[in-house]
């Protein structure tokens, strides 16, 4: 695939790769995935599903708009 962004990002001292999906066909958003380095990772994922998804939205897939002065 194409359109696939990949980043390295760090959440609470677990190291991620986070796959960003731009053009993922039968969908209409964005969608992403992310895959920890280490067992440890998988558990804090798993348990923290949503906190880590809303970091992802607001840090990665939804950027804020700097504002113009």
């Amino acid at each position: 695939m194409k359109n696939i962004v990949t980043r390295n990002i760090k959440i609470s001292k677990h190291n991620y790769v986070l796959e960003i999906y731009m053009d993922l066909e039968g969908h209409k958003d964005i969608t992403w995935e992310i895959f920890a380095s280490d067992y440890s990772g998988c558990l804090y994922a798993f348990s923290n599903k949503n906190r880590i998804e809303n970091i992802i939205n607001k840090k990665y897939i939804f950027e804020p708009i700097k504002e113009r002065k």
